[in-house]
């Protein structure tokens, strides 16, 4: 990892902890129950304390400016001393520290060899499982799956119909004073009838199903663990049906985490494999697209258009060709943002914290080997 990437991450971390520290106590007062319900919380199966080499931890290392909750998880753990991320004394104490709230990068795991656990306060977490030592030290890692899932389907309606009602196209003309008599033929349409495939279908893909169906929309997905799915989806297919669904779909939704499987999956075989008139819609991962592809579909209309909330790279320089290409839409990994805070966020550290100190089972876990 360089120096910027490291850079980033911790400027992230810390981002996320400065939104944290800034909301009331009363927010994070929810029940676990509530929490769970709520949000469809998964917890373990087995107690934390029933893991090989748990030990109640005594040092735990705070990231970013997450300082300023340390008051707030003494309450919840007064036999451990908390470290604050970067000062004189994290960097003297690194060595025994127990546990890490907010970050995770190679450099942390190569100081602090006796890391037993790593609550990150985002759902993607393919940068800190891809770290050797979190699997060969069997480090338990916790993240935000499912969080932010119905902001983001939100965001991913806001896309299709931006698309089937020509916004991507009456809001530019209005920044030039432009009246325009109407969209292109054709590219008016309904989105009552048409097929969504979200690829994918945890909790992101879950509620953006859900939002789709109540739409009015066929609903398809493809999952890895297998072909279980709520009703609102009227098929569930494994991965090797990627193509043939996607051949069908009128929207094709990635929602999926980013692993060694999904890296580059979308590529210039599976745009040719979608109908002309289909859109392809990324709020995921950057790296599952083949970017030359994707723009050498868009310009040469082997798809209707793409919205992207995440790209490849990040962030897409000015002079990238994505930026020019036919029918795109982009937003700058925003798609979880939200007036609602982070006090779910918040909630969910607070109630790991109190978790792992008493050995409890823990929420949302994620699985190392599967990167998700």
């Amino acid at each position: 990892m360089n120096g910027r990437r490291v850079l980033r991450s911790g400027l992230w971390a810390g981002a996320c902890f400065a939104m944290l520290s800034a909301l009331p106590v009363s927010a994070a007062e929810k029940s676990a129950a509530n929490l769970i319900e709520h949000y469809g919380l998964e917890q373990a199966e087995t107690a934390v304390k029933d893991r090989k080499g748990y030990r109640k931890p005594k040092r735990i290392l705070v990231g970013g400016v997450a300082g300023r909750l340390v008051p707030e998880f003494k309450a919840i753990a007064p036999d451990v001393e908390f470290i604050v991320a970067g000062t004189p004394e994290a960097k003297q104490k690194i060595a025994s520290v127990d546990a890490v709230l907010g970050f995770c990068n190679a450099e942390l795991l190569s100081a602090g060899k006796a890391i037993q656990w790593i609550q990150l306060t985002s759902a993607g977490v393919e940068t800190c499982v891809s770290i050797p030592a979190v699997k060969e030290r069997n480090i338990l890692v916790t993240n935000m799956q499912r969080i932010t899932g119905p902001i983001i389907a939100e965001h991913v309606i806001a896309m299709a119909l931006a698309f089937t009602r020509g916004l991507d196209i009456y809001i530019p003309a209005q920044a030039q004073g432009k009246w325009l008599d109407g969209l292109p033929p054709g590219r008016a349409a309904v989105i009552e009838g048409k097929t969504m495939l979200v690829v994918g279908l945890g909790g992101i893909g879950t509620e953006t199903a859900k939002r789709a169906h109540a739409l009015g929309m066929k609903v398809t997905a493809t999952r890895a663990s297998g072909r279980t799915g709520p009703d609102f989806v009227s098929y569930v297919g494994l991965p090797d049906e990627l193509t043939k669904l996607a051949s069908e779909a009128d929207f094709v939704v990635n929602t999926a985490p980013l692993t060694p499987q999904t890296q580059g999956i979308f590529n210039a075989a599976f745009f040719g494999k979608m109908k002309p008139s289909a859109y392809f819609i990324n709020i995921a991962r950057g790296g599952s697209v083949v970017t030359n592809d994707l723009v050498a579909a868009l310009n040469g209309k082997k798809i209707a258009g793409a919205a992207l909330d995440v790209t490849d790279p990040e962030p897409l320089p000015a002079d990238h060709p994505l930026w020019k290409a036919s029918n795109i839409i982009i937003t700058p990994h925003v798609a979880a943002d939200s007036d609602l805070g982070q006090d779910a966020q918040v909630s969910v550290v607070r109630e790991n914290l109190k978790r792992y100190v008493a050995g409890d089972k823990m929420l949302s876990v994620v699985d190392v080997s599967r990167g998700y």
